[in-house]
């Protein structure tokens, strides 16, 4: 038995994750803005700039924290401490040490990365523990790290002048396509065991099964070339991949409801 659906629900927790959202962006960059300006990528953000000042951008980052704390509040107190939770993850935890000092930082800053889903899912569904969520959870998860490490590729250089420790700049680009392939390979192996997880049936089809073809296809090239070629391909097969691999089930229970 379905609860009627309530149009002004989605709404508030867009608002909410949009507000909870910018706001840790914001602190990100007030808690940055000394490595940002090292980087030509980040350079030109506005506290770099000397548009903002610091404590400036962080007064913004935690009133909007706030705000979007309060509204996801009115949709269930668990789904707004879940959001408090990722902004203390991905502002405290990463941003200060994981990002700075570890490696692999981007393998447990990939945690607060896929927590949108577990606080939007938690506002249907007060019961995380079920499948529907760990399979929600795990695309999320496994896509950041060939997104990530794709991008780190690209602007290696960047990374190496803000003293940011990624893969590529610690071991090299060889060592780190070897690694976004591991991702890549488990990341699609749990995408095409999805109706383990989810029900997915037509979707699976149209969906699933497409993309998941497309980002094999392109990693290859992309490894082939050694990280020179094809990476914005990859890049965007492998960004458009999650979406279609997150709404397929969405869209076959709408389907079958």
């Amino acid at each position: 038995m379905y609860s009627p659906f309530d149009p002004v629900v989605p709404v508030l927790l867009l608002v909410g994750l949009y507000f909870l959202s910018a706001g840790s962006f914001t602190l990100n960059q007030a808690q940055e803005w000394e490595i940002d300006k090292e980087m030509p990528r980040t350079a030109d953000r506005p506290i770099p700039k000397g548009i903002l000042r610091p404590w400036q951008a962080y007064a913004i980052g935690i009133i909007f924290v706030v705000f979007g704390f309060l509204v996801l509040f009115l949709l269930r107190p668990m789904t707004a401490y879940l959001g408090l939770a990722t902004v203390v993850m991905y502002n405290g935890f990463y941003t200060l040490y994981w990002k700075r000092k570890m490696v692999f930082g981007a393998v447990p800053g990939a945690i607060p990365g896929a927590m949108p889903v577990v606080i939007g899912f938690s506002v249907a569904q007060p019961n995380l523990f079920v499948p529907d969520m760990f399979y929600l959870f795990l695309i999320m998860f496994l896509w950041q790290m060939p997104h990530f490490w794709c991008l780190a590729i690209k602007y290696k250089e960047d990374y190496a002048k803000g003293g940011i420790p990624t893969l590529p700049v610690a071991i090299g680009v060889p060592k780190t396509l070897y690694h976004i392939g591991l991702y890549t390979i488990v990341y699609l192996g749990v995408a095409l065991a999805s109706p383990i997880f989810v029900q997915t049936k037509y979707t699976y089809f149209v969906l699933i099964l497409p993309f998941s073809v497309m980002v094999a296809i392109e990693f290859l090239r992309y490894f082939r070339s050694d990280g020179q070629k094809r990476w914005l391909a990859f890049f965007l097969w492998t960004n458009f991949s999650m979406l279609a691999f997150v709404i397929a089930p969405v869209v076959d229970k709408w389907i079958h409801l």
